[in-house]
């Protein structure tokens, strides 16, 4: 695709575009897809369709917290307390391997 065409629009929500125009405008494209702006992105390589781009059907949850209240601790157990004996750490006695 030369620098004066520009990508071919099937309709007002809906784009086509080569692969080589598509590493250099992806970004924008992601932005529009996900303002909703495009309904659909079709990349093509030598004029063929080769993947097809859509924003997702539902709102992505954000993974912090996601699983915030599904753990339970044990009654009597201490997160806090440690777990090894500190005599078990040889690099505290300069030994890197055994």
């Amino acid at each position: 695709m030369t620098s004066r065409q520009r990508p071919s629009r099937r309709s007002a929500s809906e784009v086509t575009i080569s692969a080589s125009e598509f590493k250099a405008r992806c970004l924008t494209l992601f932005d529009r897809l996900a303002d909703r702006k495009l309904r659909r992105v079709i990349v093509t390589k030598r004029g063929k369709p080769v993947a097809e781009l859509v924003p997702p059907s539902h709102q992505v949850p954000d993974p912090w917290g996601a699983l915030r209240g599904t753990v339970k601790v044990a009654a009597g157990v201490d997160l806090t307390a440690p777990v090894l004996d500190e005599d078990e750490f040889d690099a505290a006695k300069g030994i890197l391997h055994r």
